[in-house]
């Protein structure tokens, strides 16, 4: 599983901040690679000088194949993981359990100070839950749990994934939330503020980061979708079409449900073609009920490939094609006419891009994408998802971009994420009236950050071991802080 060498749990290192960090489904791979990027930035600046992040990266393995993950790593310039755990597909129970068996084990081993997880998928629960349950001690404290994409609520509890989002939420220490409605979701549920940082949307970084690859790929000369080369070498057109992505179990595990889909499709699919980049699971429904007649497939042994012979999509209707990596994925995204979809993700990236997008679901849970972007909630019905088509399709899209999703340094998640990874590097810790009475002998400091009561580690009472008392000599017994409360601890004799 690993052959990391791991040190003493119970050593505490005061010049280093031990981070891990969980990846298993395509979506996580785009929202933590700029936390990552922001993690080696901080290391490279701080050099030889102040707090550094050791940090580990965990794959569990949910997604697993080269095209759902390999190819993903590849193209956002992802570090090997340091621990895979091979979970593989299984049904909800059983995967959440096995990442939560296999993960306790790595968690144990590695016991870091922080656990960082990303979105809503099995991984996300499994792993919070296996980190919030290990045992502690007065020697040896808890990792916190850091949850990136926290306070998203659709409101609709037969979702596996809104189920995932309330149970990371609230075991999780610290919240970075992406969206304004993350704020208020988490304040009803009784989350205190003090946990809650609104700080932007990492998948956005990613795209605003890796947009103009997506412009030097070839994938549209590979779907048949841009014409040929001019004579001054300027590449040909692009010819209209649409994108689609479903793999919801609501929408493609049940015959009738992913007919009815199908159906809504059928005119719009007489009009232009629809690439559909399908998802293994999605590709095996389709097979199991006799779907095929819906599609272009180009074999009936398997799908058209982008690494061979594709059939054109000149032609009319639902194109099928293998899972698309990262930058092709994005560069088919940006330049579609519409794309519809059952995918969160997707919705955040179309706002940000400035294309229209139809959901195919009851509901979403990032309403920002209806208000501000690009995004119209369909439905599942026939009727629903024709008339949210010819909506956009005649739509005239002039969309806002949401708040802190402009990608900007310093004030995007990749450049503030450090600040909360590694506690009293921010301003607002340094500029703490508490970390000016460091200098006083005998008084305990946070063995995180070395800041009285600045640290995020201290968002709620806890008793934690206390480090030296910088000034000071002897060992200090166990003191109790928070942002607004703190006391000293009597030296031990």
């Amino acid at each position: 599983m690993t052959n990391r060498r791991q040190s003493p749990a119970n050593v505490v290192d005061h010049s280093e901040i031990k981070v891990l960090t969980v990846v298993g489904a395509r979506p996580n791979f785009m929202k933590a690679a700029p936390v990552l990027q922001a993690i080696h930035e901080h290391n490279k600046r701080k050099g030889a000088r102040g707090l550094k992040i050791q940090h580990v990266l965990v794959h569990t393995g949910q997604h697993y194949d080269a095209l759902m993950s390999d190819q993903f790593f590849a193209d956002l310039n992802l570090p090997r993981p340091d621990v895979y755990l091979g979970v593989g597909s299984g049904s909800q129970g059983s995967q959440t359990a096995e990442i939560l068996r296999k993960f306790e084990d790595v968690a144990s081993q590695e016991w870091p100070d922080i656990v960082i997880v990303v979105g809503d998928v099995n991984s996300t629960v499994a792993c919070s839950l296996a980190t919030a349950k290990l045992p502690v001690s007065i020697h040896r404290r808890r990792p916190l749990i850091a949850h990136i994409e926290a306070g998203l609520r659709s409101f609709d509890r037969t979702m596996p994934e809104e189920i995932n989002r309330i149970v990371t939420d609230h075991l999780s220490d610290l919240l970075f939330v992406t969206e304004k409605s993350g704020m208020v979701n988490l304040k009803r549920e009784g989350i205190p503020d003090k946990k809650v940082f609104f700080v932007g949307n990492t998948m956005i970084d990613s795209l605003l980061a890796f947009r103009g690859r997506a412009d030097e790929s070839s994938i549209l000369d590979s779907l048949t979708l841009r014409a040929g080369t001019s004579r001054n070498g300027s590449r040909g057109a692009i010819q209209p079409y649409a994108l689609l992505t479903l793999h919801r179990p609501s929408n493609v595990d049940e015959k009738a449900a992913f007919l009815k889909i199908l159906k809504g499709l059928e005119y719009l699919s007489s009009q232009l073609p629809i690439i559909f980049p399908v998802h293994p699971r999605t590709r095996k429904r389709i097979g199991e009920f006799g779907l095929e007649q819906y599609f272009e497939i180009l074999e009936a042994a398997g799908l058209p490939s982008i690494t061979s012979p594709v059939a054109p999509t000149r032609a009319k209707g639902i194109q099928l094609v293998d899972p698309l990596g990262y930058i092709d994925f994005l560069c088919v995204m940006k330049h579609a006419r519409l794309v519809l979809t059952d995918s969160g993700g997707i919705q955040e990236e179309t706002t940000c891009l400035g294309v229209p997008c139809v959901t195919i679901r009851e509901n979403t849970e990032r309403p920002v994408t209806v208000k501000r972007g690009t995004n119209v909630v369909a439905g599942t019905s026939i009727q629903g998802i024709r008339r949210a088509i010819r909506q956009q399709v005649g739509r005239k899209i002039q969309p806002r971009v949401p708040e802190k999703w402009d990608g900007k340094k310093g004030e995007s998640p990749r450049g503030r994420f450090a600040e909360f990874l590694v506690p009293g590097f921010s301003h607002r810790h340094e500029s703490s009236s508490f970390c000016k009475d460091l200098s006083r002998p005998g008084w305990p400091y946070c063995t995180h950050s070395g800041h009285v009561a600045g640290c995020p580690a201290f968002a709620r009472a806890v008793t934690m071991p206390m480090g030296r008392p910088m000034g000071g000599t002897g060992r200090l017994a166990a003191s109790i802080c928070s942002h607004d409360q703190w006391r000293p601890s009597r030296p031990m004799e």
